[in-house]
């Protein structure tokens, strides 16, 4: 067992942490929110949720969780998915390595479990993509085994509840969290502690704007009982996203279809289809006639490289579109539109290209980045 005092945590004794377990179970028991992976103890179900929930609100897990479980209703219709079927069923939820680790999984399950979910903690934290939070609430949440689920939200309620002098957000911290709730998870119940302090959380105990006066352990936080709470948690800031210039081509042929290119290229959105994209570097609009020459170099020369890279030699438009800025964990993407008509349909056979008519983009997965190109270039044709 860690060493509390070691780090300044001060451990509550047995009759406190007794009392605290049937305080905020009780809450739970009348407050906990009506989720669909909560009316079920099926481990698929709860790995998809919590897999979904991983940076992702609750509010927009609901759907594509009824209808991932609707596409694919057991582990071995999942191992079998075909990619694009795949990541149509993740369109929009980001992360894209979730699903992809989710399917290995499931072929792991299919091949090395015999199609069954595994039910020790050891096995389930073997499978791809699964770290020990996901591990732990899928344990103590379908299995009902003591094991704990320690995530951001439950950090800071236990940094809050304990004072915790150390950063949330640093991975080697996180043995002291885990710890502390190893002491705390109530062994008959773990599967609805875990979910407690979940909601807890997530609500009253938020990041932004908590209410720890309608905290139902209020008494139990020594940084509400100190006036320390709003010292606590401890987390640095994150380093920010680079930002990266791309320059998006709408190339339309005489039928008025759109082309589609497939990345098949890296992991990041490895697999969607969206307009052609090449990242390159816009010189600052400064109104002078230096700078506006600049630009247009810096245009023609996009248009070219464009040209080379594909082989086709689009007609040029005049139209203007607005920047479109979407933003990952660790990019900053700004985006431009330049928008071409073709009439020789020939394709550079060496990149993954189609023609798609507007009525069928639905059928291709797209990121939200090409989500957000398509519906600026639509809102001004």
């Amino acid at each position: 067992m860690l060493d509390f005092q070691k780090y300044g945590i001060k451990m509550w004794d047995e009759p406190t942490i007794l009392s605290f377990r049937r305080t905020l179970l009780s809450w739970y028991d009348d407050k906990k929110r009506d989720l669909p992976w909560r009316r079920t103890t099926d481990p698929y179900a709860i790995w998809i949720s919590e897999i979904m929930l991983q940076q992702t609100q609750v509010v927009t897990v609901i759907p594509y969780y009824e209808r991932f479980l609707d596409w694919f209703p057991t582990i071995s219709d999942l191992a079998a998915a075909p990619e694009e079927r795949l990541l149509k069923a993740w369109e929009g939820l980001g992360y894209y390595s979730r699903v992809r680790n989710m399917q290995k999984a499931a072929q792991q399950v299919m091949t090395d479990f015999n199609g069954i979910f595994p039910s020790t903690y050891k096995d389930i934290a073997s499978l791809k993509g699964i770290g020990p939070y996901t591990a732990g609430a899928i344990s103590s949440i379908a299995f009902n085994l003591p094991e704990p689920a320690v995530d951001g939200n439950v950090m800071r309620v236990m940094a809050r509840l304990f004072e915790v002098d150390y950063d949330i957000g640093d991975p080697k911290n996180r043995p002291i969290f885990q710890a502390i709730m190893e002491v705390l998870i109530d062994p008959k119940r773990p599967g609805d502690f875990n979910q407690a302090l979940m909601d807890l959380g997530t609500d009253i105990e938020s990041a932004k704007n908590p209410r720890p006066e309608e905290s139902p352990v209020r008494f139990f936080n020594a940084a509400y009982l100190n006036g320390t709470y709003h010292k606590y948690p401890i987390k640095l800031p994150k380093k920010k996203p680079k930002p990266i210039d791309v320059q998006a081509f709408v190339i339309r042929n005489q039928e008025g279809a759109f082309l589609l290119e497939k990345n098949t290229q890296g992991r990041l959105l490895a697999g969607f289809w969206s307009f052609p994209i090449i990242e390159t570097s816009f010189v600052s609009q400064q109104i002078t006639l230096f700078e506006e020459k600049t630009t247009v170099q810096e245009s023609i020369s996009q248009k070219q490289t464009f040209e080379e890279s594909y082989g086709i030699q689009p007609k040029w438009t005049d139209r203007t579109f607005g920047q479109v800025k979407h933003t990952f964990s660790h990019q900053k993407w700004t985006m431009e539109l330049l928008e071409g008509l073709i009439q020789k349909e020939t394709l550079n056979e060496t990149k993954h290209l189609h023609w798609v008519r507007a009525e069928d983009l639905n059928n291709y997965p797209m990121a939200t980045p090409q989500k957000k190109l398509l519906a600026q270039y639509l809102k001004q044709d």
